[in-house]
């Protein structure tokens, strides 16, 4: 079958790999029909993780079953599902309190917990940017779509992890209806977070960007544009709170945040978080956070360390949320809201390419090329 594979960095190719087949009684084989491109992914892509090379990407997955293991009695050949980033065996004592992002048994380090496809230092599993994907646990990881599955497609398939990341965000960080919330970062994951907001009601959100295309999606569904190369983003924060501050902050850029000048600064997202929200306000962090980053051009970063202004967020009272997201707690209620037509993320994506323009894909969305703000593969697979 044909698979995205890493070579190195800011480097991937279309290649013919394994084909993905059964192994265990309990998974589900799925073609893969629509599979994105992920920020995420792009860590990954430019080098900055451990992720091999040789193994194939893509944790954002989409398709039909077209085999089951003889365990498997929930999903059927011919159903139409999507899967969670998060590959969890449902049984053990993380999974059963709904931390299915923090499996541990289908993580192979004991010291480590948690697993995904395609994805660095969480387990072994190839990433659907294939025509083929093996699904573990088939019954508990596959959620089955109804009758729009295919004219809703790019709906659905950002259930697998960034509409419900951003959900997720908000959920950490406490947002109720009424409430103001600041938004930083407007890719992908941060529009979903100010969009989840809006379904919550909250009274006012802005996102703090400076990519215009991406700021014009974040107004497109009624968020506050702030963009952070032409205004203090926490001067205007403050100015649209009576000086008090946002109620809720979401942090959905992670390690490798810039200045407006192109200088990484991976601890500036935090440190605006906290001089951007309230006293007792809560902020929700899900941007990549890493243990180390050898690759930084921070000395602190480069041990997974962060000059935080503790001091200030401690003497606000302010509650912090971080992780990844558990797909499973969100995923069937936002499926839901697709189906009654209540929530349409697809209006982030910008191009459709086929899986052999994967190459493609990845160098301009890498680049923050203008209009590149959302990229979705569809695999033809016979």
């Amino acid at each position: 079958m044909k698979a995205v594979v890493y070579k190195g960095p800011n480097d991937v190719a279309v290649e013919e790999v394994a084909d993905a087949k059964i192994e265990h009684p309990a998974d589900v084989l799925v073609r893969i029909t629509t599979t994105n491109i992920c920020g995420s992914d792009l860590h990954m892509y430019e080098g900055r993780t451990s992720f091999e090379t040789g193994r194939t990407f893509g944790h954002e997955n989409l398709g039909e079953v077209v085999e089951t293991g003889p365990a498997v009695s929930k999903v059927q050949v011919g159903d139409r599902v999507v899967l969670p980033f998060n590959v969890a065996c449902g049984f053990c004592k993380n999974c059963e309190r709904g931390y299915t992002n923090y499996c541990l048994t289908m993580q192979p380090d004991p010291q480590l917990a948690g697993a995904a496809y395609g994805f660095a230092d969480m387990g072994p599993y190839q990433g659907g940017q294939a025509e083929y994907l093996r699904v573990p646990y088939g019954d508990f990881n596959c959620l089955r779509l109804g009758e729009d599955a295919v004219e809703k497609e790019l709906d659905y398939v950002m259930l697998a992890d960034i509409f419900p990341t951003g959900w997720h965000a908000t959920e950490l960080a406490g947002v109720y209806p009424g409430d103001s919330v600041v938004i930083y970062g407007a890719g992908p994951v941060g529009l979903m977070a100010a969009y989840s907001a809006i379904l919550k009601g909250a009274g006012k959100v802005m996102v703090v960007d400076r990519h215009s295309d991406r700021l014009a999606l974040a107004e497109q569904i009624g968020a506050i544009p702030v963009d952070d190369s032409a205004v203090d983003p926490v001067a205007f924060v403050k100015d649209q709170t009576m000086g008090l501050g946002a109620d809720r902050g979401c942090e959905c850029v992670g390690y490798q945040a810039h200045d407006p000048s192109g200088t990484e600064r991976p601890d500036q997202t935090l440190n605006r978080l906290v001089d951007s929200v309230r006293f007792t306000g809560g902020i929700g962090v899900v941007g990549v956070f890493v243990p180390e980053d050898p690759g930084s051009p921070d000395e602190l970063a480069k041990q997974g360390k962060l000059a935080f202004d503790y001091g200030k967020h401690w003497f606000k009272g302010q509650t912090m949320g971080s992780g990844q997201c558990p797909v499973k707690k969100y995923n069937r209620a936002l499926r839901d809201l697709v189906a009654g037509g209540k929530a349409t993320p697809s209006f982030i994506v910008s191009h459709e390419l086929k899986l052999d323009d994967a190459p493609e894909g990845y160098k301009n969305f890498d680049n923050r090329e203008d209009g590149w703000t959302k990229v979705v593969l569809h695999p033809a697979a016979s």
